[in-house]
C-alpha cells in the first residue's frame, strides 16, 4: 500500500515550488532541436531466442550527438498490427540485462523497449557467464 503525506484531493492540486533557470525553456528548445537535426538510424536485429509467444530485436538507434543507443525490443507474437510500447529507461544502475527479465509487458499484450544508457550497452546476451571450469579438483577437508 502506498503511503503518502497528503489526502488525495490535495495531491491532485499540489504544485511545487519550482526553481528553473532563466533560460530553462530556450535551453531545452534548442536541445530539441539539435536532437532532431540526427537521423534515428534504428536498427532490429532478430534475436534467435527460443520464447513462444515474443518476438524479440537486439535494437539500437542514434541518440544524442548520433552516439548509439542499444537496447531490447519485444513485442508480443499474437499481436496483429501496431500495439503500444512500453519504454524502460533502466539508468546508470544497471543495463539491459536479459531478454527473460523483460516479458512483463508483452505477456500483457504490449510491446517494450529496454534502453541501455547511453555509453553503457553492451551486446546481446542471452544467459549469464558460465562459471570458469575448474582445472582440478578442490582440496578436501580433513575430517577431526
Amino acid at each position: 500500500m502506498p503511503l503518502f503525506d497528503l489526502p488525495l484531493d490535495q495531491l491532485r492540486e499540489y504544485r511545487p515550488e519550482r526553481d528553473e533557470p532563466a533560460d530553462f525553456d530556450a535551453f531545452w528548445s534548442r536541445t530539441l532541436a539539435e536532437a532532431a537535426e540526427h537521423d534515428l538510424a534504428p536498427v532490429f536485429t532478430p534475436h534467435d531466442i527460443p520464447l513462444a509467444t515474443v518476438d524479440v530485436y537486439d535494437t539500437s538507434f542514434a541518440g544524442w550527438g548520433g552516439h548509439r543507443i542499444n537496447g531490447w525490443l519485444l513485442v508480443p507474437r499474437a499481436a496483429e498490427g501496431p500495439v503500444p510500447c512500453v519504454v524502460q529507461y533502466i539508468g546508470y544502475s544497471g543495463g539491459r540485462g536479459f531478454v527473460h527479465d523483460h516479458l512483463v509487458w508483452p505477456s500483457a499484450g504490449l510491446a517494450v523497449l529496454v534502453v541501455d544508457t547511453r555509453g553503457q550497452g553492451a551486446t546481446a546476451c542471452t544467459a549469464p557467464v558460465p562459471p570458469p571450469t575448474r582445472t582440478a579438483a578442490p582440496p578436501r577437508r580433513r575430517r577431526a
